[in-house]
């Protein structure tokens, strides 16, 4: 789903919210979340999962293409882990496709 299909089903299930305000929610909320993890904060969305930064160490990489050895600066990033009401939710909605199971 991207954030403008998110605003679009905002606006459809709350009718009172106009597609102009369903924008500005979209929008507080990610800021919001973005705000909090620039902080280095963790969040925690009951039921969906919570939001907090590893740190990568630097290392010695190799493109791909020609096999050359590339430094890669340390750095941190964001990173997700699936609550267990979603994980089940999911689990229990999305069937393998193929030789999975």
């Amino acid at each position: 789903m991207t954030r403008s299909e998110l605003i679009v089903r905002l606006s459809e299930r709350f009718p009172q919210l106009g597609a102009k305000d369903a924008d500005f929610a979209v929008d507080t909320i990610l800021s919001a979340l973005t705000s909090a993890l620039l902080k280095g904060a963790r969040i925690e969305i009951r039921g969906f999962g919570s939001f907090s930064l590893n740190h990568r160490l630097a290392r010695t990489g190799r493109n791909p293409k020609s096999g050359e050895k590339v430094n890669v600066p340390e750095k941190w990033v964001p990173h997700f882990k699936a609550g267990k009401e979603l994980r089940e939710r999911v689990d229990n909605r999305v069937r393998p496709r193929g030789g999975f199971g």
